[in-house]
């Protein structure tokens, strides 16, 4: 008797799962198509950097002229500039370089508060699924400039330290701006990290702190004087396996 009542149940769930499957199955192509569509929109982007910083910051804030300053000088020298296209530090990146020389890049991302798409984007770039963002990031940065930020900013960061720590993408330039901002982070990284053998002192050498928004720019053309900025057919191969 018992089983008996419980029949129905059994036969709603198993409707369930079937019905939750062929949901899955369905979006494996959703992403597919993320991926093709935006690697058809960004392809002709090279070369760009990617700049991350958090979306709660206000115009009034220096970090927002800061991260303009930097995006225009970025620009200006001839990188497109990607930013997560939405508002706070985002909008400070995407409006420096929209006025600059090259293309402001707005990855943007469907979220249920904080992200609305700023104005300031000549190549917009929607997407529902943060790791097919991520590696669009990655995939198409000569650099990473990482201005203050939350959580999302140090997803961003973190991610990037893995790949290259692990080979899983090329070595580019790893940038933190604001030293009062960061200083702390370092800090334990040398302190913890490093003294606990979490990662090697060399790993540390995979990360910039720099304050002023010309040695941005400098120090990522100072990276590639031995090397170009594209990457080599080598290094496109590893990138296909993000």
């Amino acid at each position: 008797m018992a089983i008996a009542n419980k029949l129905p149940e059994i036969k709603d769930a198993e409707m369930l799962a079937r019905e939750t499957s062929a949901r899955e199955s369905w979006r494996v192509f959703e992403i597919m198509a993320e991926f093709v569509e935006s690697t058809e929109r960004l392809k002709s982007i090279r070369p760009a950097v990617s700049i991350f910083g958090s979306a709660r910051t206000v115009p009034v804030h220096p970090y927002y002229k800061l991260t303009e300053d930097i995006a225009r000088k970025l620009s200006d020298a001839g990188f497109s500039v990607m930013t997560g296209g939405g508002p706070g530090l985002m909008e400070a990146g995407s409006k420096g370089a929209y006025a600059g020389k090259s293309p402001s890049v707005g990855l943007n991302i469907q979220l249920p508060q904080e992200q609305t798409n700023n104005p300031y984007q000549d190549i917009s770039q929607t997407f529902r699924h943060f790791f097919t963002r991520k590696v669009m990031f990655v995939k198409y940065a000569s650099a990473y400039v990482v201005m203050p930020g939350g959580f999302g900013t140090l997803d961003e960061l973190f991610e990037a330290l893995t790949l290259i720590q692990t080979k899983k993408t090329r070595k580019i330039p790893i940038i933190l701006v604001g030293s009062k901002f960061w200083g702390g982070l370092l800090d334990w990284f040398r302190q913890m990290l490093v003294t606990e053998g979490m990662i090697d002192p060399e790993n540390m050498g995979l990360i910039q702190l720099i304050d002023e928004p010309s040695e941005v720019v400098a120090a990522i053309f100072k990276h590639y004087e031995t090397s170009r900025f594209e990457p080599t057919m080598e290094e496109r191969e590893i990138q296909l396996n993000l």
